[in-house]
């Protein structure tokens, strides 16, 4: 969602003007001047394609706009639909939010999903990322000298979550034995503050910490602005969650990481098996933190394991989640509906 033009857009390609602000939080007041929008001009797109996560609320106002302005008699639509939501909506439910005349999901588990509920306009298409801006790197000494970390200490990175996921309180109860067992290991929590909640929660850790005499070992990013420096600070990044709720599909936080060559260490729940494999990633039992801590003591011991492992996952990623490629796979479809 964007304020303005994007400057680094083609010339060809004609921007409007909808949003007063930018930002991640699709507000109330940003979708009605969508809904605004639509109802002057939806009828004048050959395609509308809409990539945000349908509620009852949005996909009832866009109906309806797409119905006042006529664009129904001729304009094609198309869903982009990162996750399904299972954990609000019954599986009738989300037949419901599917309305659009292709239906395109970021994981071959949604799109199973919903052509078990009789939804046969799916195909799958992945997230995509730029490989030129993610790839691998040294550690930036600024971002070192940032969190206080020295060139010789053994990095290990979470992107996820404070609240949700359900990662954060089984990482901060073995922090004490992974520093035991590795002296030289320095943790980041590499996780954004997005509400009251997750603010309490980083207290809650930082105060757990503190009675640990711990916090010296510990960093927290916060918001930041060069990601890539981050991933590329780690030498481990782990990803052991216990769900995806309300979460994408493929999180870009592991996708990422992996297209920086940085081997990942992530749980097995379902819908992250689609591409963590044992040739790209390393797997552990869903809230066996215990088997985290091994695991981590043998990358930190053997480097050569710990770079193939990275190679692998930065080719997985070039073969699934380059941008570029994703760009014609939205092509062909588009191509499909004419």
């Amino acid at each position: 969602m964007t304020n303005g033009l994007v400057s680094e857009l083609p010339a060809g390609i004609i921007q409007e003007k909808i949003y007063t602000y930018s930002q991640n939080d699709f507000g109330f007041s940003q979708k009605l001047r969508l809904f605004r929008f639509l109802l002057f001009n939806a009828s004048k797109f050959d395609i509308i394609h809409l990539l945000f996560t349908p509620t009852k609320s949005n996909i009832f106002f866009i109906n309806l706009a797409l119905a006042i302005s006529g664009a129904r008699r001729k304009t094609r639509t198309i869903q982009t639909v990162a996750t399904l939501r299972e954990d609000i909506f019954s599986n009738q439910e989300i037949k419901k939010l599917m309305f659009s005349d292709l239906v395109i999901t970021y994981s071959d588990y949604a799109k199973n999903k919903l052509e078990k509920l009789g939804i046969a306009n799916t195909k799958r298409i992945y997230p995509g990322i730029d490989l030129d801006i993610y790839k691998p790197a040294p550690k930036d000494p600024e971002v070192l000298s940032k969190f206080n970390i020295q060139a010789s200490e053994f990095v290990i990175s979470y992107p996820g979550e404070y609240v949700r996921l359900g990662a954060t309180d089984g990482l901060v109860e073995i922090l004490p034995k992974l520093f035991e067992k590795i002296p030289n290991a320095k943790f980041i929590f590499a996780c954004r503050i997005k509400n009251e909640k997750d603010a309490k929660k980083k207290n809650e850790v930082i105060e757990k910490l503190r009675e640990h005499n711990l916090l010296e070992k510990v960093a927290f990013s916060d918001t930041f602005a060069d990601v890539s420096k981050l991933y590329n600070l780690a030498d481990v990044v782990v990803f052991p969650v216990g769900n995806m709720k309300g979460k994408f599909d493929v999180p870009l936080a592991v996708i990422e990481a992996m297209a920086c060559e940085k081997p990942v260490v992530i749980s097995d729940i379902p819908i992250l098996q689609e591409f963590a494999t044992a040739e790209n990633s390393a797997i552990i039992k869903n809230g066996d933190f215990s088997q985290l801590i091994d695991v981590l003591m043998g990358l930190s011991a053997d480097q050569e394991s710990r770079k193939a492992l990275g190679k692998s996952a930065r080719k997985y990623v070039e073969m699934n989640f380059d941008i570029k490629n994703v760009s014609e796979e939205y092509k062909k479809a588009y191509e499909s509906l004419n």
